[in-house]
Order: structure tokens, then sequence, then C-alpha cells
């Protein structure tokens, strides 16, 4: 294993682990790595601090989107694929890793990694925080020290080879994308394959609840972004609904009518959720606000009253002849 200094780099080791094949790949902006890492302190134990392959999936960057800690687009272009490489890293490196850290550890919990980020540059975010949420990743952050990174490179993809992950998208792509997703839900609804629409539909609202952040609420952007929201939850809903989730419904349309109380087909999609659980006070309630809200849908609602009315006469009469079968038998 020879030690070799990385050309141009100052405060950073190299040594290969495992040779790789070919040519050093030719990057662009937005190409993607992929590839395992692990993080050791530069200590006598070599203590593991953050390892992918425990997590249980390989990292991914983007070649001009990684979130802070430059230096591993560095790294990563001096390997060849399919290499093994140990690079040693001094402080002037490594004093973002606390929190390059927390945001891929939320990706592996399936969190958003700027969730609840006040600033976009990074030392704002090390003042914002306190904490975290990791003691490891504190301690980190109170003492700025050396780290050594061993990475195992598996391929290198170009811009236009990949589907960009939501939170790596520019605020010109997220939007992009809506629309493309919203008519794949659409398509998809059409052939009944409703968990594959509702995770479009779910995407697009990650893609604008992440611009929505950046916005202050109630304002114009803001509610731009929220009418646009708004239809692609509802379609999502009525996925959950055909697919049976009732109460996953439930809680979506409450959230909506929480922000917007005026909203028929919410009311019309949360009650028939409250039908489908035996809430016969609250599907009510709500099919009535339809009517009310909007009297176009009255028909509509008159019919599913008399369906839940028949449904909950039914399972009256099954109640009764259940006690009654359980008192006849308790008292023999």
């Amino acid at each position: 294993m020879e030690e070799t200094y990385l050309l141009n780099v100052e405060g950073v080791k190299k040594k290969i682990l495992h040779g790789g094949r070919g040519e050093l790949p030719k990057l662009q902006d937005g190409s993607k790595f992929t590839f395992h890492f692990q993080t050791l302190k530069d200590d006598f134990e070599r203590t593991v601090i953050d390892d992918s392959r425990e997590a249980g999936m390989p990292m991914e960057i983007i070649v001009g989107k990684m979130f802070k800690l430059e230096i591993w687009e560095t790294l990563l272009s001096s390997m060849r694929i399919g290499e093994v490489a140990e690079f040693w890293c001094d402080t002037i490196h490594t004093g973002m890793y606390a929190l390059v850290s927390r945001g891929m550890r939320r990706i592996t919990e399936g969190r958003d990694p700027l969730e609840g980020q006040k600033h976009r540059c990074g030392m704002g975010n090390m003042f914002d925080y306190h904490s975290t949420g990791y003691d490891d990743l504190d301690e980190l952050q109170r003492t700025p020290q050396p780290l050594i990174f061993i990475m195992e490179l598996f391929r290198v993809e170009d811009p236009s080879a990949y589907k960009r992950d939501t939170w790596a998208m520019s605020k010109e792509e997220k939007l992009a994308a809506v629309p493309v997703l919203h008519s794949e839900g659409n398509r998809l609804v059409l052939r009944r394959e409703f968990a594959q629409a509702a995770a479009k539909y779910q995407e697009a609202v990650i893609c604008l609840r992440n611009l929505q952040a950046k916005e202050k609420p109630w304002e114009d952007g803001w509610l731009k972004l929220e009418s646009l929201v708004t239809p692609l939850v509802l379609n999502y809903c009525q996925c959950q609904l055909e697919l049976g989730e009732y109460y996953e419904v439930l809680e979506h349309t409450t959230e909506l009518l929480q922000k917007h109380n005026d909203n028929a087909k919410a009311y019309f999609k949360r009650a028939k959720a409250h039908a489908a659980v035996w809430n016969e006070r609250e599907a009510r309630e709500d099919f009535q606000r339809v009517a009310h809200l909007d009297p176009s849908m009255a028909a509509a609602v008159k019919k599913e009253l008399k369906q839940l009315g028949e449904r909950m006469r039914k399972k009256h009469v099954e109640d009764r002849k259940r006690y009654q079968g359980l008192f006849q038998s308790s008292q023999g």
C-alpha cells in the first residue's frame, strides 16, 4: 500500500487499498458518484463514525451538489471504478463533516437532509443548531479534527443517465419535475396502479414542500406553491382510499383542511375514510359540509349517505347477533 499525496491538494494523503479499472472518469456538473464509505477518527482505535455498509445503502453524491464537504468530490475524482482507497484529510477539509453526516444519516432514515435549515451557508447552519441530534457528531462539532475516509467507488453516471433525487434538484428542476410527476401519476391511476401513482404524487408534493420551506408562509410565493400542492395531496388521498389506507387519508385530509377549511373535495375524501372505519357521526358531518360548500356534489353526497346508512344498519344487526351469541354461550 504505497502512500501518495494527492496532486495540488494540501492536507490530504491517499493510499490505494485495491486498484480500480479503466481510466479516471470524465466528470461534469451533475455527474453522480455511487460508492460505499467509512469515516474513521484518526486515533489509536480508528474509531468508526459512519459506515454506509452498516446503514444498508451505498452513498450517492452529485458533482456540484454535495452538502458542504467539497473535498469528497476531489477524493472521488481521483479514483477509478472498482478502486478502494483510504484518504487522510486534515482539519481544514473536515470542519463541516458533522453537518454533512447529519444530512446523510437523515437520508438513510428516509428524511429530508435539509429539514429545518434556516440558512443556506454551512457556517450559518453550524451556529443555528445547538445540537445535530447525534452525540458523536456534536463532539466533532465542538472539536474539529483530521478524519480518515475509506471509499469504494462503484460507478459514475452522466446527468442524463439517472433519475435525480428530489433533494439534489435545483429550484428550476423541482418546478419542472412537478407537472411530469403529476401526469405520470394520472396515467398510472387510469391503469389502476394506485400504489405507483401515489408514489408519483407524493414525490411531486415533496418537491413543492422543499420549495415552500424557503418562502414565507401565506405570502404570494408560498400560496402559489400551495395551490399546486393541494390537488396532488387530494390525488394521493384518492389512491390511498383505493388501497384501503383509510387512516392515512384521515391524516392528510385533516392536515389539508386545517389550512383550507373550505375544500369540499378534501371533506368528501375524509368523509369516505371516516365511513370506511365506522366513524358514522364524523362521516355524516363531513358529507353535510360537502353539500353545503359545493351544491353540485349534493347528488354524490346523497348516494354516499344512503350507502353509509345501509352499512351501519347491517353492522348493528350483526353486532346484536354477536352479542346475543356471546350472552347465550355465557349462560350455557
